[in-house]
């Protein structure tokens, strides 16, 4: 099995579980509404739109949106939200790699990548092609796992505890976010500002962690504390000077 297709059997094995769930609700998603600002008229990738609900809320709030993705599942699930009988589509999709994009140099205002580099093999090549892709003054929204925390902590445990365990997806990293910092300037891109959500801690094995929403609906302390938050958060621009690498 390659890693397309196993990527296509896991997505197609999470929207048959809740064809009707809505991703874009989820707390990285969050994060990227709170700091993207209007986004009416702007040209925007998402890189792993997976199945589009992010897409189809830039579409409606007046973005020029393409979703591209690796799986032709994930695209398939994303067709249901953006394409309706008898109206036109709301955004493109396209199938694509992230670390080979088909796309143009310098042809995105906007490149929003949540909770997709740490599936990556090629991490920095897929970085690298995000900037490509973008505009000169235009700006990444990123988000990706973060374990410099209790669940880093924990993951240390279960590898010695459970050696045999295996994740959820076909391919995953962990990484700390001084890496994620080092990965995105790298790739030629300026950080703007850091975020971060999502507060878990893992008190029981073999329980899921307890998350601390409370704390993270103050958005100053959200803000302190975002090197150990669990879903973290970049944003970061392109040199005007910048055309490609």
């Amino acid at each position: 099995m390659t890693l397309r297709s196993a990527y296509d059997a896991w997505h197609q094995r999470i929207y048959d579980a809740a064809p009707d769930h809505e991703d874009a609700s989820s707390p990285w998603y969050q994060l990227v509404r709170e700091h993207i600002g209007d986004v009416a008229g702007l040209h925007i990738l998402e890189v792993a739109c997976g199945r589009g609900g992010f897409v189809r809320q830039l579409a409606r709030a007046g973005a020029r949106v393409t979703g591209c993705d690796f799986s032709s599942a994930a695209l398939r699930a994303a067709s249901t939200k953006l394409f309706v009988p008898g109206s036109p589509p709301l955004a493109a999709l396209v199938q694509g790699d992230a670390q080979s994009l088909p796309f143009a140099h310098n042809s995105f205002d906007v490149v929003i990548s949540c909770e997709t580099i740490e599936h990556l093999p090629q991490v920095q090549a897929g970085l690298n092609e995000m900037h490509r892709v973008t505009r000169p003054g235009g700006k990444l929204f990123l988000t990706t796992p973060n374990y410099f925390n209790f669940m880093g902590l924990y993951e240390i445990y279960a590898r010695f505890r459970h050696p045999a365990r295996q994740d959820d997806q076909p391919f995953d990293r962990r990484q700390w976010f001084p890496q994620i910092h080092k990965w995105i300037r790298q790739a030629g891109w300026t950080i703007l500002r850091t975020d971060g959500t999502v507060h878990q801690f893992p008190f029981i094995p073999g329980r899921n962690p307890v998350r601390w929403e409370a704390l993270e609906s103050h958005r100053a302390i959200r803000k302190l504390l975002s090197p150990f938050a669990y879903t973290y958060f970049v944003a970061a621009t392109k040199s005007d000077q910048a055309k490609y690498r």
